[in-house]
């Protein structure tokens, strides 16, 4: 199958295919959906920014300054970039989007990040309104009925948990959101949220969202707050397969959590979980981000990755995480070399009970690199985290 665009036949500019192996007919593109420019309270030209992210070979960019407290001025006086953007600095980042949105080549999005000093910070992308604390003070739900009613036209998203003393009122479940809250972010800047806090007795971020019902998928960012847009390496940053290279086509992949964390430029993974109980061959077969009618028992999980010829070979580790208490549950580790495209993908088959949890998370690591200073034992062992894909969900028959 041919892809949509002649950006997408081409390898990336890391020289790794952006055909998925497991689903053909998907591509990838990079994207980083959280930037920050000096319309609140970073220091770049907002009208920079969408150029940079392509230069640096992001398929994908949205800019998200900061809401906080501008609408204290009324509208009668441009609000200072530290007070977060106001109605006409938000108006400006749709025009900005717009004008750097080319079909095929580049989607840009816009959108704003809900920044509460207690609860935390949230993405909202795609919405034509926005909002900030101080109109939605002071609890969670305020926020959570705009989202419901005047911001309904937007995604929204989890942003670096823990940063917020009450952590999104412990990701407190809001059904009427479930569709539209579509991700968490597991790499921020340079940080690894997985472990946030745990050594504080606290749960994972991780296990702390999913544990409670929601079913958003797995994100990395930059959070730039500087003016090289895209270049830093070892950031965050997302993989998203798409059928087109277009803005209806990325928000497709967001709401269908089809999209994985990382933080290497140029990484491409996907995964296939299969119920060996319940049916034969690929019938059974889910994609990251999707639910497997699985009664429990024996399945095989297939990890596709790639980072180009430089990388073929290179040894990783994958591991299967399930829920926890505090920290998510080691169901699996396997090293692996990085297959050639000549090579089958990485597969690996356990039994999974339902009864445990409903879902499975993939981490890719690096053993040779040092593991989060916060982990210990087994974890310590299974070194760096280079990247999460979304979580398969477990449904009873």
């Amino acid at each position: 199958m041919r892809p949509p665009s002649p950006r997408l036949e081409r390898p990336d500019g890391w020289g790794t295919s952006r055909e998925s192996r497991l689903f053909p007919g998907w591509w990838l593109v990079h994207a980083d959906l959280h930037n920050h420019t000096r319309l609140s309270d970073g220091a770049g030209d907002p009208q920079l920014a969408f150029a940079s992210m392509r230069e640096a070979g992001l398929d994908v960019a949205a800019i998200t300054d900061h809401s906080r407290w501008a609408s204290v001025f009324l509208g009668l006086a441009d609000a200072p970039g530290w007070t977060g953007i106001d109605g006409r600095a938000f108006r400006r980042t749709i025009s900005l989007a717009e004008a750097a949105n080319v079909d095929g080549e580049f989607v840009a999005l816009h959108g704003f990040e809900w920044s509460h000093a207690a609860f935390g910070h949230m993405n909202v992308w795609g919405s034509e309104r926005f909002t900030d604390p101080l109109r939605t003070v002071p609890t969670m739900g305020r926020f959570w009925r705009w989202l419901e009613r005047r911001g309904r036209d937007g995604l929204v998203g989890f942003n670096h948990p823990g940063t917020g003393r009450l952590r999104f009122d412990g990701f407190g479940y809001r059904p009427a959101l479930a569709g539209r809250l579509v991700s968490l972010e597991l790499f921020n800047k340079r940080d690894d949220y997985l472990l946030k806090d745990t050594e504080r007795g606290k749960q994972s971020p991780l296990n702390q969202c999913l544990n409670v019902g929601w079913r958003v998928g797995l994100l990395g960012v930059t959070d730039e707050h500087g003016a090289d847009w895209g270049h830093p390496d070892g950031k965050g940053r997302a993989g998203l397969y798409v059928r087109e290279l277009t803005r209806a086509g990325v928000l497709e992949a967001l709401a269908a959590r089809r999209f994985f964390a990382s933080r290497v430029k140029g990484l491409r993974v996907d995964a296939a979980l299969t119920s060996l109980a319940a049916t034969q061959g690929s019938r059974g077969r889910a994609r990251m981000g999707t639910t497997v009618t699985h009664a429990g028992g024996p399945a095989r999980i297939e990890v596709d990755l790639d980072r180009g010829e430089a990388w073929w070979g290179r040894r990783l580790n994958v591991q299967v995480l399930r829920p926890g208490e505090r920290l998510p549950t080691l169901a699996a580790a396997l090293d692996v070399g990085l297959p050639g495209p000549d090579e089958p993908v990485t597969s690996l088959e356990l039994d999974l009970d339902p009864a445990d949890g409903d879902w499975v998370v993939l981490r890719v690591t690096d053993p040779g690199e040092p593991a989060d200073p916060r982990a210990a034992g087994e974890w310590a062992r299974l070194g760096r985290a280079l990247a999460y894909t979304s979580p398969f969900w477990l449904d009873r028959p």
